[in-house]
C-alpha cells in the first residue's frame, strides 16, 4: 500500500543504475523538500534514536480512524532530509489508519535502501517510521 507519489520514487529508483545515482536522488528529494520553520526544532518534534539531528511535525486533519496524516521533516544531515522526504511520499495523504497498515520496511526494501544505508542511518530510518506510527495510532484513538 503505497501512494502515488512513493511509487513515482519507486520508478526512479528502479530506473537509475547504480547506488550512487540513487543517493544522488534522495539528497535531491531532501533538497526538494519545504523547509520546516526552525521554531519547530524542539524537544518535543526531535525524533530520538537517530545518528543526525532530526525533528518531524505531524499533522493531523479531522479526527479518529479516517483523519488524514500528514508531516513536516527536517534534518542536519541532508541524506537524512531526503529519507525524511522518501517517507513523506510513503505516508503523506493517507488516513491514520493506512498509516498503522503500511509495511514500512517492505516498501523501503523496495528502493534497495536496507543494503546500501549505515546501520546508525537504519536505525534513524526505524526511529522516523516508529514515530510515525506512533502519532497514527493515537489520532486513530482520539
Amino acid at each position: 500500500m503505497a501512494t502515488e507519489a512513493f511509487e513515482d520514487i519507486a520508478d526512479t529508483f528502479a530506473f537509475l543504475d547504480d547506488w550512487e545515482d540513487r543517493y544522488r536522488h534522495v539528497i535531491e528529494l531532501g533538497r526538494a523538500m519545504p523547509a520546516m520553520d526552525a521554531a519547530f526544532h524542539v524537544p518535543a518534534t526531535k525524533v530520538n534514536g537517530c545518528a543526525s539531528q532530526v525533528w518531524i511535525l505531524p499533522q493531523i486533519e479531522g479526527q479518529g480512524p479516517q483523519a488524514r496524516f500528514d508531516f513536516q521533516g527536517d534534518s542536519d544531515a541532508l541524506i537524512v532530509r531526503g529519507l525524511i522526504a522518501v517517507l513523506h511520499a510513503l505516508y503523506s495523504g493517507l488516513t491514520v489508519n493506512e498509516v498503522m497498515r503500511v509495511d514500512a520496511p517492505a516498501e523501503l526494501a523496495r528502493l534497495g535502501l536496507n543494503e546500501h544505508l549505515s546501520a546508525q542511518r537504519s536505525n534513524g530510518v526505524r526511529a522516523m517510521v516508529e514515530r510515525i506510527r506512533d502519532t497514527a495510532a493515537e489520532a486513530a484513538a482520539a
